[in-house]
């Protein structure tokens, strides 16, 4: 899986450290998403992260616009500022961050964003945290009302589309990521209002502490990205 030997793979020794590798769709640092996937590690996990849009300035990050709501993907650059960017500019630059990674050696690469992405160049192995959350309210909510909590109310269209399946009813509101609590448990509270069985906080920069925030006024079990995603890669790396 670490792609660090193309003569096939190696063997696993399970006494020798494991590296984790994390693609954001934004900029290195990300040391909140980092710090959570490494709290789910096992001990001594080493934790390297790149991002997509690293070595871009702030003014060509800029010149990434989405064109419309279907390409648009929500993301924090380093020094925190939260962006709309297109995803096809992210599409085209990850196969580089992914090779990037195998060449620091890692074991598991995990992409820290839960939209719906193509086939990408180096994508062998790796972990998708939409294809996790997705399996995991398939598995838990086979049919009834998914309400989905996202980050920008122009993505609802494209976002509601992801999570169709038969026998299943999709509502949805909108909750930036950076919001603080007010914010949060009153997008919960209209998100109650539509009476979802389930939830899914489908963004990547929503924390435990946005969870705390919302699942009170919801009053049903919400499922967050980066901890689920981070329980799975645990077992992949023990």
């Amino acid at each position: 899986m670490s792609g660090r030997d193309a003569r096939g793979p190696q063997e696993y020794d399970p006494a020798m450290p494991r590296t984790l590798g994390i693609i954001t769709i934004g900029q290195a640092p990300r040391d909140d998403i980092a710090s959570l996937f490494a709290m789910h590690a096992p001990t001594g996990t080493k934790v390297v992260l790149r991002g997509a849009l690293d070595g871009l300035s702030d003014a060509e990050v800029d010149t990434l616009r989405p064109e419309n709501g279907a390409d648009t993907l929500y993301t924090r650059l380093r020094g925190g500022r939260d962006v709309k960017i297109s995803k096809k500019a992210v599409i085209a630059r990850s196969p580089a961050a992914f090779a990037k990674l195998r060449a620091d050696g890692c074991d598991v690469l995990v992409y820290a964003c839960t939209g719906d992405f193509p086939p990408l160049a180096g994508d062998e192995g790796v972990v998708f945290p939409s294809r996790v959350l997705n399996g995991l309210a398939t598995g838990l909510l086979p049919r009834g009302r998914l309400g989905i909590l996202i980050p920008l109310a122009e993505q609802t269209g494209k976002l509601a589309s992801k999570w169709a399946r038969p026998g299943l009813e999709i509502v949805a509101e909108a909750l930036a990521p950076s919001a603080g609590a007010q914010e949060a448990e009153a997008a919960a509270r209209r998100l109650a209002d539509h009476k979802p069985d389930l939830v899914a906080m489908d963004c990547m920069s929503y924390t435990p502490t946005t969870k705390e925030w919302v699942k009170g006024p919801l009053g049903v079990p919400a499922l967050l990205a980066i901890t689920a995603t981070g329980r799975v890669l645990r077992e992949m790396l023990e």
